[in-house]
């Protein structure tokens, strides 16, 4: 992948995600609300705050929980990432 996350920002990879109906139906995400978790794929060296870089909190192949609508898209190999700011991390899944 040839794309490098600058400062505090995280790319990520989107997970799918299947809504199960009660009768045992899968459903795939319908798209209105943009995917809330992803693997981490690369990790930008973090913010740079008065003269210091602070580290950013999360590594490569976390699971990471983000806000919905705060990531940009990106397209690249015919695959998508999502471009997320560190700030905007709320958990890692363990």
């Amino acid at each position: 992948m040839n794309l490098r996350p600058l400062g505090g920002h995280i790319i990520v990879e989107p997970q799918e995600r299947e809504v199960k109906t009660a009768s045992g139906i899968y459903l795939p995400d319908s798209g209105e609300k943009r995917q809330g978790q992803g693997l981490v794929v690369a990790v930008g060296p973090g913010k740079l705050e008065k003269g210091e870089r602070q580290p950013v909190e999360v590594k490569i192949g976390d699971i990471i929980v983000f806000k919905q609508y705060s990531p940009d898209e990106v397209k690249l190999e015919n695959k998508t990432f999502l471009i997320v700011s560190a700030d905007d991390v709320t958990a890692v899944i363990e």
